[in-house]
């Protein structure tokens, strides 16, 4: 964002008439979501205080009662301090018990740009607000790159921010904290965005496109995906494969690893094929060129060294559960795949703990291994190795159940041997998945997803 509004200002569009414009946006928020109350608008000394400094004077100039405690003044010469000095109205301590008395606390003390942990006063003042707190940008003590807590954040009932959503709105705990997300235009060009070349988005539909046929397809160009099957966890596999039919793959193979196995699950979904001819024989068929490994299989050098196969036949290769523990402490392993599906657990045996940034944690597991990792959790990463990212921001907890990683992991498989490349296949089977788990409501379990994948499909086709 620094990046953008130095591009903006350079481009003829003033400081003051951005800050003005920030400013403006948060009033009227504050007075389309909240009665006029007592508001205390805590301002910093940079940017993020000048825009609460436009605020405070706007909704005086509406009638409520308004004052300002600056933790610090601005910098001279500054926009904010021009913002300032156009402020006429009370002036209060910066003090718990100021924050404590308000009907509504701005907290306009920090942006998203935070290098530093808040403590002290700061922390406490913004500890003490009894009232709902509107945030400018993103509430203070949040990391806008990271969505973790600098020391302390207040909990926001609205946040207010401009341009464009940073990473620590969609990331948790950021996305928790911030409250209502409202994003204003306040008059950056769009073109700013051609010099500050933004490498992260928000996963949804216009980031990748589904799968489209014509009334010339048939099942072999829709694609034939194979998934390796276990022999004890059959459910696993029986869940990736009824997913992918539903994402809309043409044939779908489960190969199971011996007879005894594949009589179980030729008891399934009939439109599922069956075989125990072993890999090799498959593997002789050049049309099976999607391939989904993992999930009910043995985290074990067999699995491993089916992996290893895969990859080296040249076949797109989804690795999830069973084949990602199998590599365990070794992410060499699975350089070749197309995409990686790990949770948090799995992801710290291959890579290491995902730490503070999850982000970086899923872009430089990206580059190390070549492959497109989609990190799972309630705020899924989706990293490729050339540096692009996505956050989802879709899920709701009712996804927090066995199997639902089966059903993503089938499906993204299935957009890849449609002909999606991985990172796009990623997106969209992530984005499906919890648009299909909102669309259920309470109760959900695993197999409620497959069926609700199609309209999930239908959905992302529309908000192109």
């Amino acid at each position: 964002m620094g990046r953008a509004d130095a591009a903006a200002i350079a481009a003829g569009t003033p400081g003051p008439v951005l800050m003005a414009a920030a400013g403006r946006a948060v009033a009227r928020v504050a007075l389309r979501r909240f009665r006029p109350v007592r508001c205390l608008v805590l301002a910093g000394p940079g940017n993020n205080g000048g825009d609460g400094y436009v605020a405070a004077r706007l909704l005086e100039q509406a009638g409520w009662p308004v004052s300002v405690a600056a933790l610090a003044p601005p910098r001279p010469g500054s926009d904010a301090a021009a913002a300032a000095a156009a402020w006429r109205g009370p002036m209060l301590p910066f003090h718990p018990a100021e924050a404590a008395r308000a009907g509504l606390v701005i907290d306009a003390v920090f942006g998203a740009g935070l290098a530093r942990d808040l403590d002290g006063p700061v922390a406490g003042t913004l500890r003490a607000a009894r009232a709902p707190v509107l945030a400018v940008d993103v509430p203070s003590g949040l990391d806008g790159a990271t969505g973790q807590v600098r020391g302390f954040a207040p909990r926001a009932a609205v946040t207010v921010t401009f341009f464009r959503l940073k990473p620590g709105h969609l990331l948790l705990p950021g996305r928790e904290l911030c409250g209502e997300l409202v994003l204003a235009d306040i008059g950056l060009p769009a073109g700013v965005l051609a010099a500050v070349r933004p490498r992260a988005w928000r996963n949804a539909p216009g980031l990748w496109r589904p799968p489209e046929w014509g009334a010339g397809a048939h099942k072999y160009s829709r694609g034939h995906l194979t998934i390796l099957a276990g022999g004890e966890m059959t459910g696993a596999a029986r869940l990736a494969a009824g997913a992918a039919h539903r994402v809309g793959a043409g044939l779908v193979t489960l190969l199971a690893p011996d007879a005894a196995a594949a009589a179980l699950y030729r008891a399934g979904d009939p439109g599922t094929i069956v075989s125990a001819a072993g890999l090799e024989a498959l593997l002789a068929d050049e049309r099976r060129r999607a391939w989904l490994i993992g999930p009910g299989l043995p985290g074990d050098a067999a699995t491993r060294a089916a992996l290893r196969r895969l990859v080296g036949a040249g076949r797109q290769v989804v690795a999830d559960a069973g084949a990602l523990t199998a590599c365990a402490g070794a992410p060499q392993a699975l350089a070749g795949c197309a995409v990686l599906t790990p949770h948090a657990g799995e992801f710290a045996r291959v890579f290491g703990p995902v730490g503070q940034d999850k982000l970086a944690a899923a872009r430089a597991a990206a580059a190390a291994t070549g492959a497109v990792v989609l990190l799972k959790g309630a705020d899924t990463v989706i990293a490729a190795p050339d540096g692009r990212a996505a956050v989802n921001a879709n899920a709701p907890p009712s996804l927090a159940t066995g199997g639902t990683g089966d059903v993503l992991a089938g499906s993204i498989a299935a957009l890849l041997a449609q002909g999606m490349e991985p990172f796009a296949a990623a997106g969209c089977g992530a984005w499906i998945q919890g648009e299909a788990a909102r669309a259920h409501g309470p109760g959900l379990v695993a197999e409620d997803l497959i069926t609700l994948l199609p309209n999930a499909m239908e959905l992302a086709r529309l908000n192109l």
